[in-house]
This record gives C-alpha cells, structure tokens and sequence, in this order.
C-alpha cells in the first residue's frame, strides 16, 4: 500500500510540472535592501514562482547588492551568470535615451501620468532588451521624486554648489542644470556619503529617505513629485526559453500579479514614508512657487533634449503619451 501511495504521488508531481529531477534553482540579484519594497514585492514574487510550479522554479533572492552591485546586475544577467535580475531602467539611459524617459523630470508626474508613460514606451524598451538576449519580466515605479537638503531649498539659487548625489545621467544633468556639483552615489553608500559630506542634497524617494534614516543627516523634504523612475525585472532569454513551458506560463502569471501588486504597492508607500519622515523630524515642504518654477524649467530644456537625443523613437513615445 505505501509504495502505491508513493507511486501515486509521484506520478501527481510530475504530472503538475516535471520531476525533482528538472526542479531548477535561479539566483536573483537586487541592488535594495530587504526592507523596500521592491525587495518585498520580489520576494512575493519568488514565492509565488515556487508555489505555482510546484517547486520546478525556485528563485533565491540576493538583495541590496550581495551577489552584484546594481551597475553589474544587468551585464551578469545578459552574460548568463545570473538568470535573472532587478535594476533601475534610467541606469541605461547612456545605451539608448528610450530608457530614460520615465527620469525626465516634469514629464509624468503621478501614478496615472506614469501608467500611461509605461503603456507609451513598454515595447520600445522590450525591444531595445530583447536584442540585448533579456525579456523584461515586470516594472515597478518608485515613489515621486522629492527633494532632500539639510537646508530649506526656496529656489534653484539654494542649489548652486552643493554637492548633489547623481544615480544616473538624467540626475546628473539636473544637478548640471542647477549648478549644483553631481556626485555619483549607490543607494547602498548614501548614509556614508552624507556623514562624510560627499553629498548635501539628493533627489530620490520618501522610500530611499526612510531605509536609509535620512533624518540623521538632512533637515527638510520637499515634495517636487519630479517623475517616477521604474524598476524593471529582467529575465536572460536563454534562461527563459530552457524551462518547461508550463513552468515559463507561470512565471509570466506571477509577474503580471508583481507588476500589479508593485504599483499599489508603490502607491500605499509615498505617504506612509512620508509620515515617518516628518515623525522623525525632517520638515516637509511643499516646494515654493520659484522652486517649483524653477525645476520646471529644468524639466522643459531636459525634454528637449531627451526628444533631440531619442529621435523620432522618442518622438513616437512623446507623441503617444499625449494623446
């Protein structure tokens, strides 16, 4: 009787996805740490990935930039040394500017404006990932982008000569723009640097601000709501392509629910950070009228040269997220 019941299950197992035998195990590289939620929601996501092939797939998740720093996720990814990977989508921008257009400051704006952005420029920027060997997987955004200072910043003249933390060319060109000095600095190293006095503002999330206690070393938030920058999971497509059909369908139901669980997500976290923020003393601000004027400004000459760099691609992707 029990070897029939062994029988019987095993014939159960493998007929759901495959055998132990072909049960595969992906390491997972992120650059965040494990409390964001990011991080979170890919855990969520590799939980899911396990339960519903029955254990064919099963994703380890190595956060905050353990097995790779966020510069070299992407590059291990489409080597094959990982099958797998998050990275912030703007860190392209150099490669092609289609990747950065969710980082043109004052361009969406909010949740809705950044849904619609994604839907305008999504398959131009699989494309671009598909001929790089990777298929994107699912993309999350960030938070809106506010600004960080250990000082009230009143106007674009507050900004001149500070040492502006830069994570990639769309902030490196703000800091440019407004004669602040940009200053290349991983999430992982941002305490550091503002306790050592290599930066003194930053543009970046309430998220960021919280995982990383920026009220130890900042004074006054000001929520410019910038743009909305995205992560996006990638998958290497060699990798993708060897598992077992059924396995790779799962894998693709699980990101959608991730995408999906990833924006509401993003969305719950703007004002819960925001709150413990201003519970730990930061000073939130709406941004004055001659910043606001300002940045957008900043935002205006940023687009005309994100359209003059991307061509009539960008052109396209403008055209069709304002309609």
């Amino acid at each position: 009787m029990l070897n029939i019941r062994i029988l019987i299950s095993g014939i159960v197992t493998a007929g759901l996805f495959s055998t132990a035998a072909l049960a595969q195990t992906w390491d997972m590289p992120t650059p965040y740490p494990d409390a964001t939620f990011h991080t979170v929601n890919i855990q969520q996501f590799a939980d899911d990935v396990k339960l519903t092939t029955g254990g064919a797939l099963d994703i380890k998740v190595h956060s905050a930039g353990s097995l790779f720093k966020h510069p070299d996720i992407k590059p291990a990814v489409r080597g094959g040394q990982v099958p797998i990977g998050e990275f912030l989508l703007s860190r392209l921008s150099n490669e092609n500017p289609l990747f950065g257009v969710d980082s043109v400051p004052f361009l969406a704006t909010d949740y809705d404006a950044a849904r619609k952005l994604w839907a305008a420029s999504r398959s131009q920027i699989e494309n671009l990932l598909d001929k790089q060997g990777l298929k994107v997987l699912f993309a999350v955004p960030w938070p809106p982008q506010g600004l960080y200072a250990k000082k009230a910043i009143n106007s674009l003249d507050d900004l001149k000569g500070l040492k502006f933390r830069a994570y990639n060319a769309a902030t490196e060109r703000v800091a440019q723009l407004a004669g602040a000095v940009p200053t290349q600095i991983e999430v992982a190293e941002l305490a550091q640097a503002f306790a050592t006095g290599r930066i003194e503002a930053v543009i970046t999330s309430p998220s960021t601000g919280v995982s990383n206690k920026f009220w130890d070393f900042v004074s006054h938030f000001h929520h410019t709501q910038a743009w909305l920058p995205k992560n996006a999971v990638v998958v290497n497509k060699k990798a993708f392509a060897r598992l077992d059909p059924k396995v790779q369908q799962a894998v693709l139901n699980a990101a959608a629910r991730a995408e999906e669980r990833g924006w509401q997500a993003s969305m719950a976290e703007t004002d819960v950070k925001i709150a413990i923020l201003k519970k730990n003393g930061v000073t939130v601000l709406a941004p004055s009228a001659k910043l606001l004027d300002g940045l957008k400004g900043i935002g205006a000459t940023m687009t005309r040269e994100w359209v003059e760099m991307a061509g009539t691609e960008g052109q396209a992707v403008l055209d069709a997220f304002k309609k």
